[in-house]
């Protein structure tokens, strides 16, 4: 069998059974089971997808995990009424949220460079490169959290501007994304949806 012949995931580095655990068996989870996800969990997740690069290594994205019963009722009315439920019920949500002052930390993140914050000095621009590099930071944490055999289920039905403000009132962040992330529990998944095929997605001139 030639390279040009064979199956495309013979093609990649990664075994089999990884490609299937971080993508091709890994889906979106819409209920969980009653099973923790610990604090040594997340802490691995970040160890791993720490790694994934950003622009400056500026590193933006912010995560608050909303554990407690009261925390979780702060957040359930900026929800949608198809979030609320799973919500309530997962073992654990992580907001996602971008700094916008993330170039405070170049000095030390992007050494080579000191005063590289100060080509970030509009806020505005400044608050688009943090919410691009956040949000590349949120795909390497859905992979990194099915990497460690859990289940994401990511949201963006939901109030953003209330919950920066219920949880984020130093005006400092925008809130991105919510995840809930867990062990599926039964019925967790849809149906798979259709996926473009490499012909409809990748040109070349």
């Amino acid at each position: 069998m030639t390279l040009a012949s064979a199956p495309p995931g013979d093609l990649l580095a990664l075994d089999r059974a990884a490609q299937d655990l971080l993508f091709r068996a890994a889906r979106t989870a819409n209920t969980f089971t009653a099973e923790p996800v610990t604090e040594a969990q997340v802490a691995a997740i970040h160890d791993l997808v720490r790694y994934g690069p950003t622009a400056l290594n500026g590193q933006p994205l912010r995560i608050l995990l909303l554990r407690s019963p009261a925390a979780r009722a702060r957040l359930l009315p900026y929800l949608s009424g198809g979030n609320r439920a799973k919500t309530a019920a997962a073992p654990l949500v992580a907001v996602l949220a971008a700094d916008v002052d993330f170039h405070q930390r170049l000095p030390e993140l992007f050494p080579h460079r000191p005063r590289a914050g100060d080509w970030l000095g509009d806020r505005v621009e400044r608050a688009a490169q943090a919410r691009f590099n956040a949000t590349l930071q949120i795909g390497y944490l859905v992979v990194g959290v099915r990497a460690a055999g859990l289940a994401a289920g990511p949201m963006s039905g939901f109030d953003a501007a209330g919950v920066r403000r219920e949880f984020f009132p130093d005006g400092r962040h925008e809130v991105l994304l919510l995840m809930n992330i867990g062990h599926p529990g039964p019925d967790a998944w849809h149906d798979r949806l259709p996926r473009l095929d490499a012909g409809e997605v990748i040109s070349t001139i």
